[in-house]
């Protein structure tokens, strides 16, 4: 399954569609791949996709994606300009409930290839199962939000800069929690400016 010889999203997403190996693919409506623009300096990788994505088959549609859409907007960019979109997990877990870890190791080779082909300058990691995944980490978000990490695979020339925020979905439940991902976004925006 290693997809490590491609080197375009669009033979990407084919293997992935070809792929039978999780339990997965056959309870989800359609793979969602990406969204955004390919050539962007950031891209954003989400946990999994909910409901809405299932039914489009884009990443982040419904009130999340409509959350994280502000939150981008918010320090000058914007979903079809400059920023990529994709998930861990191409397929929707029934229910929405969170992915396994065995679901997540499974697809890591798509996402690690994703994150490879796009080769962005900063990724932003939203939520914990994100997070926790890319930095192969126990740490919760908590603890991994709120600095920058480093994130390095084989296929990458150089590491790439790494900020895990709080997912959309918990700042619609929790709004608390808003001014924490405001002040990531902007060291974000800063790094961004150098």
């Amino acid at each position: 399954i290693y997809p490590d010889k491609i080197n375009n999203l669009k033979d990407l997403e084919k293997k992935i569609n070809k792929f039978n190996g999780s339990e997965l693919k056959t309870t989800a409506t359609k793979l969602v791949f990406g969204d955004g623009n390919p050539n962007s300096k950031i891209m954003l990788i989400g946990e999994a996709p909910g409901y809405e994505e299932d039914k489009s088959g884009f990443p982040f549609v419904g009130a999340a994606g409509k959350k994280l859409d502000q939150m981008i907007n918010a320090i000058g960019l914007s979903r079809k300009k400059n920023v990529y979109i994709t998930n861990i997990l191409p397929w929707r877990p029934p229910g929405n409930r969170r992915p396994t870890n065995s679901e997540i190791l499974l697809c890591f080779p798509f996402i690690q290839r994703h994150i490879e082909i796009i080769n962005p300058e900063i990724l932003i990691l939203l939520g914990g199962t994100a997070t926790k995944a890319i930095l192969i980490s126990d740490d919760g978000i908590m603890r991994l939000r709120g600095r920058w990490h480093e994130y390095n695979s084989y296929g990458l020339a150089s590491p790439i800069a790494t900020r895990a925020i709080f997912h959309p979905a918990f700042l619609l439940r929790s709004p608390g929690y808003k001014r924490q991902t405001w002040n990531d976004l902007k060291e974000v925006k800063i790094k961004l400016s150098k």
